[in-house]
């Protein structure tokens, strides 16, 4: 079986920047700033010929425990306890400081196997601190430099040293695989039947909303555990977290995401790369979840997401989360139905869900209504019962006339599913109104049974093979 190493020490000293070496890619977010990490993250790592999973974790500070760096700390110590080793990071440019020894006392309570690792090493001046290290009791450090690289085989050598070679190139059965591969969009293949949706298949999902929407609280819901930080502070998220859990027997695999503010709002370096991370977490999903505050619902900012989530093709449900926090129910979801049909007429019937992420009330119709819209996203109709249905659309409202002419609709196909899209081939493409391909896509809403989800439909003229050709005079 693999093995599972958690990357820990005190704030800026390059854990983000080793874990971004290690799993190959830039997931997690670094910056100057201190404390950049909150979550603890998991990644597979690859490092000369070793495989194992990596944590990412929060600075160590001393902090009370209801403070939002005393629960960072509590996160950074349930990795400590999950992981069979630990990489404690000190900066050997800097040097030592009181954090770095109670940190390495806290460790060596823990009883498990830790590699003293000394980052910065490849600065000025650097000797001093790494021999510093010494002194923490916790054997020969290793001198790395995790921004360029350096270092990685004594890393290697330490790590098979510390956990042992039969269990560092022990074999899995099941290989693992990254969940930074962008998803695929299923293009058409030429067959013209309607595959069954396959119900087994894992699904990701992503959560989004406005800053302190409840979308973190929700996922610790889904899992039964504390598994993400949360509290009362807006903006506690910053890296976009993946998660991975059964329901009902399908393997879902959920990203938490950074609070999405307006953009002219958006003025530090931190929160920009943030969104950044959180837009990447969208188009890699299948489904996203908007999660609206049901308290203070459809905010402008609200309205753009679920707009930018549609532009990006993604199938999208609405969840009004905090309903514990509401009244007169009866009469907010009343209201809450109308403002979705007026002010959401792109996604005309998208699902919309009331829930409670502290109290996980109506978590169960939420994912069914995931489940419900991943099969519409997915969804392939036959050219043929497109063809049937287009000609009785052209006969109820035929295209218009331009110039004297009117406009044909002679073919339709699909090209392709997530997100749904057609192809019809028609005379005088550029002249057809916006109007009528709106009323195209709401009888394919409406006839087809696929709410919510983004529809594309493409026009094509044929080619004239004497347009080109000048008139004989």
């Amino acid at each position: 079986m693999s093995f599972t190493v958690a990357i820990v020490g005190r704030p800026n000293v390059g854990k983000s920047t080793l874990f971004n070496r290690l799993v190959g890619k830039k997931l997690a977010l670094v910056d100057d700033t201190p404390g950049v990490t909150r979550d603890r993250r998991p990644g597979d790592a690859r490092l000369m010929g070793l495989t194992f999973t990596i944590i990412d974790t929060a600075g160590l500070e001393e902090a009370d425990e209801e403070s939002l760096q005393g629960r960072m700390r509590a996160q950074t110590e349930a990795a400590i306890d999950e992981a069979d080793l630990s990489l404690f990071v000190v900066d050997a440019k800097n040097g030592l400081t009181p954090v770095d020894t109670a940190l390495a006392e806290m460790l060596r309570r823990r009883g498990k196997p830790v590699v003293l690792v000394a980052n910065k090493s490849e600065a000025r001046g650097s000797d001093s601190g790494f021999y510093d290290a010494y002194t923490l009791g916790l054997g020969e450090p290793t001198p790395i430099s995790a921004e360029h690289g350096e270092g990685m085989l004594d890393l290697r050598d330490a790590i098979v040293e510390a956990i042992g070679k039969d269990r560092a190139y022990a074999k899995d059965d099941v290989a693992v695989t990254d969940v930074d591969i962008p998803p695929g969009d299923n293009e058409a293949d030429g067959e013209d039947e309607e595959p069954i949706y396959d119900d087994t298949k894992p699904l990701r999902v992503a959560i989004v909303g406005r800053p302190n929407a409840g979308k973190s609280t929700l996922i610790n819901r889904f899992l039964g555990e504390d598994r993400l930080l949360t509290g009362p502070e807006a903006g506690i998220t910053r890296d976009s977290i993946s998660v991975e859990w059964d329901w009902r027997g399908r393997t879902i695999k959920m990203f938490d995401t950074a609070g999405m503010r307006r953009k002219a709002r958006v003025t530090e370096k931190l929160e920009k790369l943030s969104v950044a991370d959180a837009l990447r977490a969208i188009r890699f999903a299948e489904t996203v979840v908007i999660v609206f505050d049901a308290t203070i619902p459809f905010e402008k900012q609200d309205l753009q997401i679920v707009d930018l989530v549609l532009r990006e093709g993604r199938a999208a449900v609405l969840a009004f989360n905090k309903w514990d926090m509401i009244e007169d129910r009866q009469a907010v979801l009343a209201d809450l139905r109308e403002k979705t049909d007026r002010l959401l007429p792109q996604a005309r019937g998208i699902r919309a869900v009331p829930i409670s992420g502290q109290t996980g009330w109506g978590l169960d119709k939420l994912m069914q209504s995931i489940i419900d819209t991943d099969r519409v996203w997915n969804k392939r109709i036959s050219t043929a019962r497109l063809n049937r249905w287009l000609e009785t659309q052209q006969i109820q409202h035929p295209p218009p006339a331009v110039s004297g002419r009117r406009i044909k609709l002679k073919y339709m196909t699909q090209v392709k599913a997530r997100p749904p899209a057609f192809m019809i081939s028609c005379t005088r493409s550029d002249a057809l109104p916006e109007s009528y391909t709106r009323y195209l896509i709401n009888g394919l809403r409406a006839d087809f049974d696929m709410p919510s989800v983004p529809i594309r439909i493409h026009f094509r003229s044929p080619d004239n093979p004497y347009e080109s050709k000048k008139k004989r005079t």
